[in-house]
């Protein structure tokens, strides 16, 4: 197998108009506007609704390529794309080869007979998507009208990424391009055309069963081998091989027993062991025609679907062992595709395995991530719920339209189902749902909701069944199952929660709910204000002024912050403080859900909140924006998802302190609430040994504090807080703070903070005491970004140490403790009025 790469430097122009610039593909039109400054930022101000109105042009991309006497005499020549966006016209040396319609597509286009030795050209055109939609011509009793929260009318007409088109956390800009690899490839005879992996595990050992697929054609295919090796990726070791004589065969299934497997779990339960698979297509003298490598790993990964006394759960079953999933929503990481690389995406992976994540859920309104994404949820132990790229659109199934989905599915299907990290597939995001009972779905016809049930219940499952044999399959999210069967119930299936939000329901109105799997709930909080002042003036700065809209797609969201912020905080005296007060709220509306559902465990067993990155810099439900910087949520969720955690919960006058056990191990501790005045003067105090079994919440111990309540009228709630402390057995300790009234209510006073630094080879170590309680305290620097062991804190009398690793100094530097001490900012509720 011969490959010709055609990354690199093409041309591009708009048709109809001569000035040409570069553009390096992988990239689209975006990036090479944006690289020539032929187009300014759509990221800056308002200028995405100038930037959009590009698009409306088709644009031609076109390379010289040279090609050799040797290759051609290859008999099999053919184009491969792997991420045409969307509508492409491909033209070889003047000839039209092909129209590709679907960016999450891999094409691969015969061409030889339009290639010849030396200089040929490739040309491709993207025809404008927006003019696609305008023109499109619906079948009676076929027209759609619903349209998306935040999109474009027409999205769901071409298959290309729904969120390009706007959505209520991102810009309007549907991008075009090649945004990965191009190239030829050229062989002769029998190619790899399919592998696949099925496992079967006993005590102690694994069956690994690879079936290999060809095509072949001339007659080059007779006295040619294959060859398996089976390694182990961090020793080396071989731990299986094998070779077979392939004589005309166009398939070949092999089966391995490998004993005493080093099995892949998730993060936070064991080790993530990697085994290479290589798959050789030799000729007889032992030559290497064509190599695949994949890369596995042992375990049994399915979803319980037992009926239990509640209903029937919805459990990750890992190893055999029922986890609590733990993670959020996953959008693309960019407008610009072509700009999402490896060090970003393990970037964000990083990060969301330092705060505990043990999965992320790849929402159906995005793209199929790229091979790196998964390779690098294989190596951190994040289990991936896979959306399939459906959410929020009525679709008209045309024959056409079917087929041209069902060639999607099984291209990423084939693609992804080795990877250890797969959990589960999921036919779309909220449509059955919205057919069921969401009003503007009411409006359209019968014939498209049958439709629904063509594609999604039939056309769909049946890829799956035959692709995915190893891999759960649920039709839609939120479900319980299929057919409109009640796909929001509480006690079956997976759930999306949003009452909170979007319902304006206090934050303890998640105790009401008990779902088995909260796959979406989520609250809004604005970036960080450096992020902010990446795309506003300072006349800007204002959230209801034009531009801070803009880049707020949810409507009258920020309106929403600011209600929510009126229920639980003082008004906050500068627009800084009101971004960072903005992100406290989030922070505790999303822990007092995620807290809330595992002191359930059992009944719930998943959280994902909505969402973990941003698109560009806006306000949104990300706890991670746009530039990577950690907003109070990123921070807050290390310590609410933590294996052990602890967590306090307020029922009238009485306090309970909950222990949660998400390992395998019985843990024992020590437990104990105070009562504290604002000076952290210890009022009163209980404290309890006991232990909490693996896999368990328990409430560890509780709080009377009606003897403390002399009067309705008295005001000795504003004055107290209760903190509460657990220590474990192995010495790691957890520490909850909670508050009898609002924030807004309490009598906070302006605080001292001490602050000392000192400096190790490789880490910074602050330490911080207040001389009166301080909550959410705030750590910053104004001209340098950071990612500190902790942060949105609080202060209740004790030395607090926080670490800053100088790994962790993504932007700035220090050059002594006296300089980091002199530059950082240090902020709590009470300095915001």
């Amino acid at each position: 197998m011969k490959q010709l790469i055609l990354n690199g430097i093409w041309n591009i122009n708009q048709r109809g108009k001569e000035k040409q610039y570069d553009v390096k593909v992988p990239g689209s039109v975006l990036s090479a506007l944006l690289e020539a400054e032929a187009i300014p930022d759509p990221f800056d101000g308002r200028n995405e609704y100038l930037v959009r109105e590009i698009f409306r042009n088709d644009y031609i991309f076109q390379r010289d390529f040279h090609v050799s006497e040797e290759l051609l005499k290859e008999e099999n020549i053919e184009l491969v794309c792997e991420g045409l966006d969307t509508l492409a016209v491909i033209y070889i040396n003047d000839k039209k080869v092909f129209y590709a319609e679907n960016m999450h597509r891999t094409w691969r286009i015969p061409i030889k007979e339009y290639i010849e030795p030396g200089i040929n050209n490739i040309r491709i055109e993207f025809l404008s998507v927006l003019n696609f939609i305008d023109n499109y011509v619906y079948k009676e009793n076929k027209e759609v009208k619903y349209v998306a929260a935040g999109a474009m009318k027409g999205n769901q007409l071409v298959r290309k990424s729904h969120s390009m088109f706007g959505w209520d956390w991102g810009p309007q800009l549907p991008d075009a391009g090649i945004f990965r690899d191009i190239y030829l490839e050229c062989w002769t005879g029998r190619r790899i055309t399919d592998i696949e992996f099925l496992q079967h595990h006993r005590q102690a050992e694994a069956e690994l069963q690879i079936k290999t697929v060809f095509s072949c054609t001339g007659t080059l295919c007779e006295n040619q081998k294959l060859k398996v090796v089976i390694s182990d990726k961090q020793t080396g070791e071989t731990v299986a091989y094998k070779e077979d004589n392939l004589g005309s065969v166009l398939q070949c299934e092999n089966t391995f027993t490998v004993k005493n497997p080093k099995l892949w779990w998730p993060n936070g339960y064991g080790q993530q062991p990697l085994y290479e698979v290589v798959i050789s297509l030799l000729d007889i003298d032992e030559n290497v025609l064509q190599e695949q490598k994949k890369t596995i790993g042992f375990r049994t990964l399915e979803v319980s679907r037992e009926k239990d006394s509640f209903g029937k759960e919805f459990a990750f079953k890992i190893n055999g062992i029922k986890i609590f999933a733990m993670g959020a929503n996953y959008i693309p990481e960019d407008c610009v595709y072509s700009r999402i690389t490896k060090e970003r995406q393990d970037y964000l992976l990083e990060c969301a395995k330092r705060a505990n994540f043990n999965c992320v859920r790849v929402w159906g309104g995005g793209y199929y991530p790229s091979d790196t994404f998964y390779e690098l949820c294989d190596e951190k132990g994040i289990i991936v719920w896979q959306d399939l790229m459906f959410a929020c659109n009525v679709y008209d199934a045309t024959e056409s339209f079917l087929e041209n989905c069902k060639k999607e599915v099984e291209d990423n299907v084939k693609r992804l189902r080795h990877h250890p990290s797969l959990g589960l597939w999921c036919g779309n995001n909220e449509i059955e749902s919205a057919w069921s009972h969401w009003p503007d779905f009411q409006t359209e016809t019968l014939n498209l909701k049958a439709d629904y049930i063509k594609l999604f219940e039939h056309v769909i499952p049946e890829v799956m069944r035959k692709n995915a044999k190893d891999t759960f399959f649920w039709p839609s999210s939120p479900s319980s199952g299929g057919c409109f069967a009640n796909p929001d119930d509480e006690n079956n299936g997976d759930a999306h929660y949003w009452d909170v939000w979007h319902g304006q329901k206090p934050f303890t109105d998640y105790k009401k709910y008990f779902f088995r799997f909260c796959s979406e709930f989520g609250f809004q909080s604005f970036p960080d204000i450096k992020t902010i002042e990446s795309f506003t003036k300072p006349e800007d700065r204002n959230i209801f002024s034009r531009v801070m809209e803009s880049h707020q797609k949810n409507d009258a969201a920020n309106g929403k912050i600011l209600y929510y912020m009126s229920e639980n905080f003082r008004y906050p005296a500068k627009f800084d403080d009101l971004i960072y007060i903005s992100q406290i709220l989030q922070g505790m509306a999303v822990q007092y859900g995620v807290e809330h559902w595992r002191r359930n465990r059992g009944r719930c067993m998943g959280t994902l909140y909505w969402q973990l990155n941003d698109n560009w810099p806006v306000a949104s439900w990300s706890s991670i924006d746009y530039f990577g910087r950690w907003k109070a949520l990123q921070y807050m969720a290390t310590k609410f998802y933590a294996r052990k955690t602890s967590s306090l919960i307020k029922d009238n006058h009485n306090i309970h302190l909950f222990v949660e056990n998400e390992t395998a191990e019985k843990v024992k501790w020590k437990a104990i609430i105070r009562l504290k005045d604002m000076d952290c003067k210890i009022i009163s105090e209980v404290i309890k040994e006991g232990n909490t079994e693996s896999f368990c919440s328990k409430e560890a111990i509780e709080m009377d504090l009606e003897k403390f309540c002399l009067n309705e009228y008295d005001t000795w709630e504003e004055k107290i807080f209760v903190e509460s402390s657990v220590i474990f057995e192995d010495g790691t300790s957890t520490h909850n703070v909670e508050v009898l009234l609002p924030y807004k209510y309490m009598a906070l006073k302006k605080p001292v903070i001490e602050k000392s630094a000192e400096e190790t080879k490789d880490t910074f170590i602050l330490k911080l005491k207040s001389n009166t309680f301080a909550p959410f305290i705030e750590l910053k620097f104004e001209d340098a970004d950071v990612i500190f062991s902790d942060n949105y804190f609080h202060l209740t009398g004790d030395v607090y140490e926080v670490e800053i690793k100088k790994q962790d100094i993504l932007k700035g530097k220090f050059n002594s403790t006296d300089d980091l001490l002199q530059k950082l900012q240090v902020r709590t509720v009470a300095d915001t009025y």
